[in-house]
């Protein structure tokens, strides 16, 4: 008998000979995406109404999806170290984190960040731990890059969900690599490397090729007229200043391949990149990034959740899926203690005569050579997108604006409530603003962004 396969990966007669990517979850199917979880503590039990009605939107869905940027361990125990290499700041929970982030609703979350391995691969390892003490799925992290990388999976009434895990934004060490031969695989983050151009004017260009003509060691060769490599740093010419990225491209077929394999293992598969690029300061997202996030959909993806930067960015709809390019802060409740002494060194601190609340107080306020600090109110303002999926396409995406309190001292400050009206109306003219570019058209009921969308043709 013969038999003739389509476009949805089945026979005649019905049967998948090729491992559909097709989605397949029931009418009414929601999944909520927030952005960072910087939390050192359990919230659910003293945080009141305010909080309380917020983690209501939180439960009420079929996957409720975050990034979690934070090591969950007991110091009195752990076997670990603060690293030299660190994420920014040295990012550590209580255990009893665990069972409250699934008391909130969480049921699935991203690992790949630039602070999974503040603590070393034993915090990486005891925070895995501590998650699937808890029923918490979760992608990003593992003992080789093949377990990094792969998707993990989530069982719903309305179907099984996967998530892929990658990061563009991780310290150096932290990389997962996969055996080779005699040597053995090294446990970390999935990653996607970037390689970075700086974009000036011509005349600019001129000047750095002078400095770096005059500098020893320079070796004497033809070379690109529009580009100049000074002290590791490519430089090209532009009409204007900025950034530009590059996806490693094998980094990248090796996300994609994961993509493709946990969607056709599940019927919902969400990706999630985490990313600074090019800079906390900046809303819109780096030149790499919409091109991929296309393939990642083309590959099987029904959502692209981006987060990292630390505020809102603009939200697309492709092909009858949800991108959104930065979530923000959900919770950046940031208690942490201990905070290693390379923290205290950083910000001039000392550990016998200052606390480990000053350092975090003074690291939030300065920020970073190239990234604002924390104070400015942008950054404790941020949404919750619910998106509902009917006939296996995205059919609304519900924003509720969230507010994390900037003004309560750092002790009670960073946990959401719903933002008030003249508030909600700014965050959401905001991402009106943000969105425009792609396309993608943000009414306001009731303080609630909605994004209605139309049936698409299928992919």
């Amino acid at each position: 008998m013969e038999f003739h396969s389509h476009d949805n990966g089945k026979q005649d007669d019905g049967y998948d000979a090729v491992a559909s990517i097709e989605t397949n979850v029931a009418d009414g199917f929601t999944m909520v995406a927030i952005g960072d979880l910087i939390v050192t503590r359990p919230l659910t039990k003293y945080q009141g109404a305010s909080f309380a009605a917020v983690v209501k939107i939180l439960q009420n869905a079929d996957v409720t999806f975050g990034n979690m940027e934070t090591n969950i361990f007991d110091i009195r125990s752990f076997k670990g170290s603060p690293q030299a290499e660190y994420g920014g700041a040295y990012h550590v929970s209580l255990p009893e984190l665990g069972p409250d982030l699934r008391a909130m609703g969480f049921n699935i979350l991203g690992r790949a960040n630039n602070h999974a391995l503040d603590w070393g691969v034993e915090g990486m390892r005891e925070t895995s731990e501590a998650l699937d003490q808890s029923g918490i799925a979760h992608a990003g992290a593992g003992e080789s890059l093949a377990q990094a990388g792969a998707a993990r999976f989530l069982e719903t009434p309305r179907g099984r969900v996967g998530l892929v895990s990658f990061a563009s934004s991780f310290t150096p060490l932290s990389r997962a690599a996969d055996p080779a031969g005699e040597a053995p695989g090294r446990a970390g983050v999935n990653t996607l490397r970037l390689a970075k151009t700086t974009i000036v004017l011509p005349e600019m260009l001129e000047s750095l090729r002078r400095i770096r003509n005059a500098l020893p060691g320079v070796k004497s060769s033809r070379e690109d007229p529009n580009r100049v490599v000074l002290s590791g740093v490519t430089y090209k010419t532009g009409d204007t200043t900025g950034y530009s990225y590059e996806a490693d491209p094998r980094d990248v077929a090796n996300i994609l391949r994961n993509v493709r394999q946990g969607k056709q293992f599940a019927d919902f598969c969400i990706v999630t990149n985490h990313g600074h690029q090019p800079g906390n300061w900046c809303q819109e997202p780096p030149d790499y990034e919409q091109s991929l996030a296309h393939r990642l959909i083309d590959a099987g993806a029904d959502a692209y959740v981006g987060h990292g930067p630390h505020q809102l960015r603009g939200i697309e709809i492709y092909k009858g899926r949800p991108i959104l390019y930065g979530l923000g802060n959900f919770i950046i409740d940031d208690l942490r203690t201990p905070v290693g002494a390379d923290m205290y060194a950083a910000y001039d601190k000392d550990p016998r005569t200052d606390t480990d609340a000053e350092v975090t107080a003074n690291e939030m306020t300065r920020g970073y050579e190239t990234d604002p600090g924390f104070s400015d109110p942008v950054f404790y303002e941020s949404i919750i997108a619910v998106s509902r999926f009917e006939q296996n396409q995205l059919a609304e995406l519900r924003l509720y604006p969230i507010e994390l309190d900037r003004s309560k001292r750092l002790a009670n400050r960073g946990v959401p409530r719903r933002a008030p009206a003249p508030q909600a109306r700014a965050i959401l003219d905001r991402l009106q603003k943000f969105s425009k570019p792609f396309g993608t058209q943000i009414a306001i009921v009731d303080d609630v962004g909605v994004v209605a969308v139309r049936a698409n043709s299928p992919r």
